[in-house]
């Protein structure tokens, strides 16, 4: 196997590092993976199955979607799986990835304190919670640090016309960290936020908040695979980045694990298959 040294690299967002990068090489890829799908379990579960079928090993370093696009663009890594639209079709455009292929969705929901004092409870639309919440003080935790979770949490307030300032509006210092460590600072508080709802599932048992909205079509995480550019990275593994993107699509093989993934645990999946392959199969 080739290996190309690269330098130190150090992800304090993730507690995680990369020394050293495998390229051109079979039978081992680098991926940058936003962090709720990494706290979730599911990258884990594909990547073993993965490795298990095909012999090729997957390793992932955790970042929020802006930071594992930054670690893209250095050529470290093989792959990126992230959430922000418009932060992947910019990487894409820039030539630093080849394309921006839909993997699996989940969704975000408003959580808060279950008394509800801002008195958001079962409202249809996500936008007017939050104008709700900035009109009565309501305080409001933002992870801040343009992750994915971030970037559709400030995607929301513009379409809520609203700018989240003032004391009711924190941002947690160590919101790099994930969405796992901002629900137990946001329960600890007794604050409001917008959150994935596999972290939500994956904790609920941990804290006593509720998820207050849902189901509003903007609330919708898509998930993506960008495989990092051979053109601009000759040293990339682009073969196999090739395919565990085909994999992943595959409604036989990763996107049969993504339907399940969590069915078991929590009585529903985590994520829901979002290949083009998928939905073709299932018109």
């Amino acid at each position: 196997m080739a290996w190309s040294r690269k330098p130190v690299l150090w992800l304090s967002a993730a507690m995680l590092f990369v020394t050293t990068a495998a390229h051109a090489g079979d039978g081992f890829l680098l991926m940058a993976s936003t962090i709720g799908p990494i706290d979730a379990g599911i990258v884990s579960a594909l990547e073993d199955a993965f490795e298990k079928e095909t012999g090729v090993r997957v390793r992932h370093v955790g970042a929020g979607t802006g930071e594992a696009l930054k670690i893209a663009e250095g050529g470290s890594v093989d792959i990126a799986m992230v959430h922000a639209k418009a932060l992947e079709e910019k990487f894409v455009a820039a030539g630093f990835g080849t394309e921006r292929v839909p993997v699996m969705y989940n969704d975000f929901v408003i959580v808060g304190p279950a008394a509800d004092p801002a008195g958001i409870k079962g409202m249809k639309s996500a936008t007017g919670a939050l104008r709700q919440l900035a009109a009565k003080g309501a305080p409001f935790v933002s992870r801040g640090d343009r992750s994915g979770t971030h970037v559709a949490e400030m995607d929301l307030w513009k379409k809520a016309e609203v700018k989240p300032e003032g004391a009711w509006y924190r941002v947690y210092e160590k919101g790099n960290e994930g969405n796992a460590p901002t629900l137990r600072y946001v329960n600890a508080s007794g604050a409001y936020t917008i959150i994935d709802r596999a972290t939500y599932l994956s904790l609920k048992d941990e804290v006593s908040l509720a998820v207050l909205v849902e189901g509003d079509e903007v609330l919708l995480n898509r998930i993506s695979v960008i495989p990092v550019s051979k053109t601009k990275f000759p040293k990339v593994n682009s073969e196999d980045a090739a395919r565990f993107v085909a994999w992943l699509t595959d409604p036989g093989k990763g996107q049969s694990i993504v339907e399940s993934f969590g069915r078991e645990k929590y009585g529903s999946p985590l994520f829901f298959p979002d290949s083009q392959q998928w939905h073709k199969l299932h018109r």
